[in-house]
Protein backbone atom coordinates (compact mmCIF):
# COMPACT_ATOMS: atom_id res chain seq x y z
CA UNK A 1 0.00 0.00 0.00
CA UNK A 2 1.26 3.44 -0.88
CA UNK A 3 0.21 6.62 0.88
CA UNK A 4 0.37 9.97 -0.84
CA UNK A 5 2.30 12.60 1.10
CA UNK A 6 5.43 12.13 3.17
CA UNK A 7 4.70 8.63 4.51
CA UNK A 8 4.59 5.22 2.91
CA UNK A 9 2.18 2.49 3.90
CA UNK A 10 3.36 -1.00 4.74
CA UNK A 11 2.22 -4.27 3.24
CA UNK A 12 1.35 -6.96 5.75
CA UNK A 13 4.65 -8.80 5.36
CA UNK A 14 7.04 -5.86 5.40
CA UNK A 15 8.07 -3.03 3.17
CA UNK A 16 9.94 -5.17 0.62
CA UNK A 17 7.97 -5.49 -2.58
CA UNK A 18 7.33 -9.10 -3.56
CA UNK A 19 6.97 -10.53 -7.03
CA UNK A 20 3.53 -11.58 -8.26
CA UNK A 21 4.27 -15.25 -7.51
CA UNK A 22 5.39 -14.37 -3.97
CA UNK A 23 2.23 -12.31 -3.42
CA UNK A 24 0.04 -15.27 -4.41
CA UNK A 25 1.98 -17.49 -1.99
CA UNK A 26 1.74 -15.01 0.87
CA UNK A 27 -1.92 -14.11 0.53
CA UNK A 28 -3.34 -17.40 -0.75
CA UNK A 29 -1.34 -19.76 1.48
CA UNK A 30 -0.12 -17.96 4.59
CA UNK A 31 -3.12 -15.70 5.35
CA UNK A 32 -5.62 -18.59 5.74
CA UNK A 33 -3.25 -20.13 8.33
CA UNK A 34 -3.53 -17.09 10.63
CA UNK A 35 -6.20 -17.68 13.32
CA UNK A 36 -9.12 -15.31 12.85
CA UNK A 37 -9.23 -14.50 16.54
CA UNK A 38 -5.68 -13.09 16.29
CA UNK A 39 -6.58 -10.70 13.45
CA UNK A 40 -8.01 -7.28 14.11
CA UNK A 41 -10.47 -6.62 11.25
CA UNK A 42 -10.14 -2.85 11.59
CA UNK A 43 -6.38 -3.11 11.01
CA UNK A 44 -6.67 -4.50 7.48
CA UNK A 45 -8.35 -3.55 4.23
CA UNK A 46 -8.76 -5.47 0.99
CA UNK A 47 -8.30 -3.77 -2.37
CA UNK A 48 -11.71 -3.38 -4.08
CA UNK A 49 -10.12 -4.19 -7.47
CA UNK A 50 -7.64 -7.03 -6.93
CA UNK A 51 -8.43 -8.17 -3.32
CA UNK A 52 -4.86 -7.69 -2.13
CA UNK A 53 -4.85 -7.39 1.67
CA UNK A 54 -3.16 -4.34 3.22
CA UNK A 55 -2.47 -3.15 6.72
CA UNK A 56 -4.15 0.17 7.49
CA UNK A 57 -1.79 3.08 8.00
CA UNK A 58 -2.55 6.53 9.47
CA UNK A 59 -2.93 9.13 6.76
CA UNK A 60 -2.11 12.83 6.73
CA UNK A 61 -5.02 15.25 6.17
CA UNK A 62 -6.31 14.85 2.62
CA UNK A 63 -3.93 11.94 2.09
CA UNK A 64 -4.78 8.89 0.00
CA UNK A 65 -3.83 5.22 0.33
CA UNK A 66 -3.52 3.19 -2.87
CA UNK A 67 -3.05 -0.49 -3.61
CA UNK A 68 0.59 -1.49 -4.06
CA UNK A 69 -0.37 -3.99 -6.78
CA UNK A 70 -2.94 -2.26 -9.03
CA UNK A 71 -2.94 1.35 -7.76
CA UNK A 72 -6.65 1.46 -6.86
CA UNK A 73 -7.70 3.89 -4.13
CA UNK A 74 -8.17 2.11 -0.78
CA UNK A 75 -9.22 4.97 1.50
CA UNK A 76 -8.68 8.68 2.02
CA UNK A 77 -7.59 10.69 5.04
CA UNK A 78 -10.34 13.31 4.91
CA UNK A 79 -10.45 15.77 7.80
CA UNK A 80 -13.70 15.59 9.81
CA UNK A 81 -15.44 13.67 7.05
CA UNK A 82 -18.41 12.71 9.22
CA UNK A 83 -19.09 16.27 10.41
CA UNK A 84 -18.83 17.80 6.96
CA UNK A 85 -20.98 15.13 5.32
CA UNK A 86 -23.64 15.45 8.02
CA UNK A 87 -23.72 19.23 7.57
CA UNK A 88 -24.07 18.82 3.80
CA UNK A 89 -26.83 16.24 4.23
CA UNK A 90 -28.87 18.50 6.52
CA UNK A 91 -28.37 21.41 4.13
CA UNK A 92 -29.48 19.22 1.25
CA UNK A 93 -32.65 18.21 3.09
CA UNK A 94 -33.53 21.87 3.67
CA UNK A 95 -32.89 22.77 0.02
CA UNK A 96 -34.87 19.74 -1.14
CA UNK A 97 -37.87 20.82 0.93
CA UNK A 98 -37.61 24.37 -0.43
CA UNK A 99 -37.44 23.14 -4.03
CA UNK A 100 -40.58 21.04 -3.60
CA UNK A 101 -42.73 23.40 -1.53
CA UNK A 102 -42.23 26.51 -3.69
CA UNK A 103 -43.02 27.33 -7.33
CA UNK A 104 -40.27 26.27 -9.70
CA UNK A 105 -41.18 28.48 -12.64
CA UNK A 106 -43.97 30.95 -13.36
CA UNK A 107 -45.11 31.32 -16.98
CA UNK A 108 -46.93 34.42 -18.23
CA UNK A 109 -48.59 33.75 -21.59
CA UNK A 110 -51.39 35.86 -23.15
CA UNK A 111 -52.64 37.10 -19.81
CA UNK A 112 -52.56 33.66 -18.22
CA UNK A 113 -50.29 32.77 -15.33
CA UNK A 114 -49.21 29.21 -14.64
CA UNK A 115 -46.93 28.01 -11.88
CA UNK A 116 -44.96 24.79 -12.13
CA UNK A 117 -43.34 22.63 -9.48
CA UNK A 118 -40.91 19.73 -9.55
CA UNK A 119 -43.62 17.11 -9.40
CA UNK A 120 -45.83 18.81 -12.01
CA UNK A 121 -43.45 17.77 -14.80
CA UNK A 122 -43.72 14.15 -13.74
CA UNK A 123 -47.51 14.38 -13.63
CA UNK A 124 -47.60 15.94 -17.09
CA UNK A 125 -45.45 13.18 -18.54
CA UNK A 126 -47.81 10.60 -17.08
CA UNK A 127 -50.85 12.38 -18.54
CA UNK A 128 -49.22 12.31 -21.97
CA UNK A 129 -49.08 8.48 -21.85
CA UNK A 130 -45.38 8.26 -20.97
CA UNK A 131 -45.50 6.44 -17.62
CA UNK A 132 -42.05 4.83 -17.96
CA UNK A 133 -40.36 8.17 -18.64
CA UNK A 134 -42.36 9.77 -15.82
CA UNK A 135 -41.25 7.04 -13.39
CA UNK A 136 -37.63 7.41 -14.51
CA UNK A 137 -37.67 11.19 -13.99
CA UNK A 138 -39.38 10.78 -10.63
CA UNK A 139 -36.86 8.19 -9.44
CA UNK A 140 -33.61 9.78 -10.64
CA UNK A 141 -34.54 13.42 -10.08
CA UNK A 142 -36.53 13.28 -6.86
CA UNK A 143 -36.80 9.92 -5.07
CA UNK A 144 -33.19 8.66 -5.20
CA UNK A 145 -31.61 11.99 -4.14
CA UNK A 146 -34.13 12.26 -1.30
CA UNK A 147 -33.47 8.70 -0.12
CA UNK A 148 -29.71 9.32 -0.26
CA UNK A 149 -29.85 12.53 1.77
CA UNK A 150 -32.36 11.15 4.28
CA UNK A 151 -30.37 7.92 4.63
CA UNK A 152 -27.11 9.77 5.22
CA UNK A 153 -28.77 11.93 7.87
CA UNK A 154 -30.25 8.83 9.52
CA UNK A 155 -26.85 7.11 9.64
CA UNK A 156 -24.52 10.01 10.41
CA UNK A 157 -26.56 11.91 13.00
CA UNK A 158 -26.49 9.12 15.63
CA UNK A 159 -22.82 8.42 14.82
CA UNK A 160 -22.08 12.04 15.65
CA UNK A 161 -23.21 11.25 19.21
CA UNK A 162 -21.41 7.86 19.28
CA UNK A 163 -24.58 5.83 18.75
CA UNK A 164 -25.33 3.25 16.08
CA UNK A 165 -28.69 3.54 14.30
CA UNK A 166 -30.82 0.48 13.67
CA UNK A 167 -30.07 -1.18 10.33
CA UNK A 168 -27.01 0.97 9.82
CA UNK A 169 -25.12 -1.43 7.54
CA UNK A 170 -28.10 -2.20 5.28
CA UNK A 171 -29.12 1.44 4.92
CA UNK A 172 -25.60 2.64 4.19
CA UNK A 173 -25.21 -0.13 1.60
CA UNK A 174 -28.43 1.02 -0.09
CA UNK A 175 -27.14 4.61 -0.12
CA UNK A 176 -23.91 3.49 -1.77
CA UNK A 177 -25.82 1.59 -4.45
CA UNK A 178 -28.18 4.50 -5.17
CA UNK A 179 -25.42 7.10 -5.52
CA UNK A 180 -24.86 6.62 -9.29
CA UNK A 181 -28.62 6.86 -9.94
CA UNK A 182 -29.11 10.30 -8.42
CA UNK A 183 -29.13 12.62 -11.43
CA UNK A 184 -30.14 16.02 -10.09
CA UNK A 185 -27.63 17.76 -12.36
CA UNK A 186 -29.17 16.13 -15.46
CA UNK A 187 -32.63 17.11 -14.24
CA UNK A 188 -31.52 20.72 -13.77
CA UNK A 189 -29.83 20.80 -17.18
CA UNK A 190 -33.07 19.67 -18.83
CA UNK A 191 -34.97 22.43 -17.04
CA UNK A 192 -32.49 25.09 -18.17
CA UNK A 193 -32.75 23.91 -21.77
CA UNK A 194 -36.55 24.14 -21.54
CA UNK A 195 -36.32 27.67 -20.16
CA UNK A 196 -34.14 28.76 -23.09
CA UNK A 197 -36.59 27.30 -25.61
CA UNK A 198 -39.63 28.89 -23.95
CA UNK A 199 -38.26 32.42 -23.62
CA UNK A 200 -39.50 33.33 -27.11
CA UNK A 201 -42.99 32.05 -26.38
CA UNK A 202 -43.74 33.31 -22.88
CA UNK A 203 -42.35 35.36 -20.04
CA UNK A 204 -40.68 33.04 -17.56
CA UNK A 205 -40.04 34.04 -13.97
CA UNK A 206 -37.72 31.72 -12.00
CA UNK A 207 -39.09 30.77 -8.61
CA UNK A 208 -37.44 30.12 -5.27
CA UNK A 209 -37.49 26.38 -5.97
CA UNK A 210 -35.25 26.77 -9.03
CA UNK A 211 -32.51 28.50 -7.02
CA UNK A 212 -32.91 25.99 -4.20
CA UNK A 213 -32.65 23.07 -6.63
CA UNK A 214 -29.55 24.59 -8.25
CA UNK A 215 -27.97 24.83 -4.79
CA UNK A 216 -29.05 21.25 -4.10
CA UNK A 217 -27.05 20.04 -7.10
CA UNK A 218 -23.84 21.51 -5.66
CA UNK A 219 -24.64 20.26 -2.15
CA UNK A 220 -25.19 16.70 -3.41
CA UNK A 221 -21.85 16.81 -5.21
CA UNK A 222 -20.12 18.20 -2.12
CA UNK A 223 -21.71 15.49 0.02
CA UNK A 224 -20.36 12.74 -2.22
CA UNK A 225 -16.90 14.36 -2.22
CA UNK A 226 -16.71 14.80 1.57
CA UNK A 227 -18.05 11.36 2.49
CA UNK A 228 -15.44 8.80 3.52
CA UNK A 229 -17.27 5.43 3.62
CA UNK A 230 -14.44 3.94 5.64
CA UNK A 231 -15.35 6.24 8.54
CA UNK A 232 -18.83 4.71 8.68
CA UNK A 233 -17.82 1.08 8.23
CA UNK A 234 -15.29 1.32 11.07
CA UNK A 235 -18.14 2.18 13.47
CA UNK A 236 -19.83 -1.18 12.86
CA UNK A 237 -19.49 -3.78 15.63
CA UNK A 238 -17.25 -6.72 14.79
CA UNK A 239 -19.06 -10.08 14.75
CA UNK A 240 -17.06 -12.92 16.25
Amino acid sequence: MQVSGDTLGRPIFGAKKQTLAEEFFLFDFLIPMIPIRNMQPDAYIACPECDLLHRREPLPPNGMATCRRCGAVLYRGQYKSLDRTLAMSLTGMILFAMSNLNPFLTLHLEGQVQETTLISGVIELYRQDMPILAALVLATGIVFPLVTLAGLTYVLLPLKFNRRPWGMAAIFRIISNLKPWGMTEVFLLGILVSIVKLTNMAQIVPGVALYAFAGLVFVVAATAASLNPDTVWQRLPVKR
